[in-house]
């Protein structure tokens, strides 16, 4: 593998925004924080709690499946919310998604605002698969 290879979704429209989806580099993957949003064909209810991290965890997962890897190989994980009263509802999806029994290291942050009025933005690193670097 080169030193950095960057990883984007096919279908996604190439250079949409400017930045990767995900970043690999030195047995490390950066997936970049995904809204439920980011999906292009995405109508679900804007401030659902639970379907947009439900979409924003899937589009994760088909981010590091186009990486080759899945949810076991994630070490950490950043969620923004944009109301921390939600703790519960995102864990419920959260917990559907990393089954354990090694589950990644988390920050959960409170911001004002997301971009396009979502209420929950996700990004993670995972480890790359010797087999794959």
């Amino acid at each position: 593998m080169p030193f950095i290879t960057c990883i984007d979704l096919p279908g996604d429209t190439p250079g949409r925004f400017p930045y990767s989806q995900a970043v690999a580099s030195e047995g490390l993957l950066f997936v970049a924080g995904q809204l439920a949003g980011d999906e292009p064909g995405w109508s679900g209810p804007g401030g659902d709690i639970a379907a947009e991290t439900h979409m924003a965890l899937q589009r994760v997962g088909r981010i590091l499946a186009a990486a080759g890897l899945g949810f076991e190989d994630v070490l950490r994980v950043g969620v923004l919310m944009t109301n921390l009263g939600d703790f519960a509802t995102m864990n419920a999806v959260y917990r559907t998604f990393f089954t354990g029994p090694h589950l990644p290291a988390r920050t959960c942050v409170g911001v004002a605002a997301l971009l396009d009025g979502h209420v929950i933005e996700i990004d993670c690193v995972a480890r790359l698969r010797p087999e794959i670097r």
